[in-house]
């Protein structure tokens, strides 16, 4: 089984930063993209951005040039740097990966709790 836990969420004034946390443990064999998904209230969650084992990634147009995903593979660790934030990127942040729990077994997707982000003055 594998646990993610994230963290850094919060209330932020329009033009504010967040930095987001997500630290995967457990049984981890490997793990492919590491990414973040975000749900508005009455929305559709949908696709913040998404990182690649090699460090290759892919974000919404909403947010590019605002937020930064990276990762640290020997933590098992991925993180999402918003900068500018706008009130529109108000939701609960989802951290979201795949992985194996071992040799031959098949990619799991996992998800986080959740993390509110608020942006607003």
């Amino acid at each position: 089984q594998v646990q993610l836990m994230e963290s850094g969420g919060g209330l932020v004034q329009p033009g504010g930063s967040l930095r987001l946390s997500c630290a995967a443990s457990g049984n981890i064999f490997r793990i492919y993209p590491m990414g973040w998904y975000r749900q508005a209230p009455g929305k559709q969650r949908e696709l913040v951005a998404n990182i690649a084992g090699d460090g290759s990634t892919n974000s919404d147009d909403s947010v590019k040039g605002r937020f930064t995903i990276s990762r640290d593979n020997a933590k098992n660790t991925v993180y999402l740097q918003m900068n500018s934030l706008k009130p529109e990127d108000t939701a609960v942040y989802y951290c979201n990966l795949r992985a194996t729990t071992g040799w031959g077994s098949p990619p799991i997707n996992y998800w986080g709790q959740g993390t509110q982000v608020t942006v607003s003055s």
